[in-house]
């Protein structure tokens, strides 16, 4: 099957574009390369030992667009070109409403003019759920209105596809998935994004390696353990490899497909901090600094239905979450250095 993952040089599109590789799909990548690094691609190659088709310009200009799926002819998507910080979104939200939302209707406008490109995966995410009621959140959890412009694009998205689905005859899974952390054991691949971070994570690995002086841990009251948020961090060699089972329901003409993409397992801001210092044998300075608009206390995933119905497991821990993310940034911050 060919496949066209818009945004596969972004962290998890480029994880998840050698997992296509190595299960022997044929993978085309669009990538505008607004918070992605063309040295990926090469990076990608050495992994696989494939190299992926590419192509440079935002998946909204259908012009471009048009001539990809003309001369490409993919058998399927999957969308993971769209603006991802919850931070940010608040701020921006104008900017987040026309992103995601104008790509997803790019794409799905091609696959009405092509309809051999007839699957779709969806790189959604749990903050549809908003303030939970309750915990594990489960497929069937109530979706609410969300906590942010960014977590709003993706009900409406959602949404979106949902109706899609009921007069167009295409497959499309809709992969809620929960916190990714970690990187490539190779140390090739990992999050590493243009300015300072959003996530909790690559900013971790900044202060680890002394890019950054301290991790500003953004609220210590809220309803938890021990008051910092908790999340459910899922390593982003897992996700991937959810990606591609995904893939694989929708050859079966599965229609409309809705799926957590997690752990099933809480851990706090605070026991992460711990995890990377036990993991990596280093301190992580931090201090507390005010709550973010639109972060919630808790939410980590039900997990059943993954398991059911993709036969999907975590192969990855926490802890090995926490190496493979140091080993990539200390490898990225050497490269940096041998590039002077």
């Amino acid at each position: 099957m060919k496949v066209l993952v818009t945004g596969g040089l972004g962290y998890i599109g480029s994880h998840t574009t050698v997992k296509l590789l190595e299960e022997g799909f044929d993978v085309v990548i669009i990538d505008n390369l607004s918070n992605s690094k063309i040295d990926v691609l090469d990076r990608i190659e050495q992994i696989a030992k494939k190299r992926p088709r590419f192509y440079n310009f935002d998946v909204q200009n259908k012009e471009s667009l048009e001539s990809v799926f003309v001369s490409e002819k993919p058998e399927a998507i999957i969308h993971f070109a769209g603006f991802k910080a919850v931070g940010e979104s608040c701020q921006k939200p104008l900017m987040y409403y026309e992103n995601n939302l104008l790509s997803t209707f790019a794409l799905l406008d091609m696959m009405q003019k092509y309809p051999k490109c007839k699957n779709f995966v969806f790189s959604s995410s749990a903050t549809v759920y908003g303030e939970p009621d309750s915990v594990p959140l489960t497929e069937n959890s109530p979706i609410k209105q969300a906590t942010s412009p960014y977590g709003q694009t993706k009900i409406m998205i959602e949404e979106i596809l949902t109706d899609f689905s009921k007069v167009q005859k295409v497959n499309i899974a809709i992969l809620r998935y929960f916190n990714p952390i970690g990187a490539h054991q190779s140390g090739l691949l990992g999050e590493d994004p243009n300015g300072l971070p959003n996530n909790l994570f690559p900013y971790i690995n900044k202060v680890a390696v002394g890019a950054l002086p301290k991790l500003n841990i953004f609220g210590n009251d809220y309803k938890t353990c021990d008051g910092t948020g908790v999340r459910d961090y899922i390593h982003v060699l897992d996700l991937a490899k959810g990606h591609v089972l995904a893939l694989k329901k929708l050859e079966k003409d599965c229609g409309l497909f809705v799926c957590n993409l997690g752990t099933g397992k809480g851990t706090s801001v605070l026991e992460l901090v711990k995890a990377y210092e036990k993991a990596n044998n280093i301190k992580i300075p931090y201090e507390f600094a005010p709550r973010r608009a639109g972060d919630i206390d808790e939410n980590f995933a039900g997990t059943e239905k993954a398991k059911k119905e993709l036969g999907f497991v975590c192969d990855y821990t926490i802890l090995d979450a926490c190496r493979d993310g140091y080993n990539f940034q200390t490898q990225e911050l050497k490269r940096m250095k041998d590039k002077k």
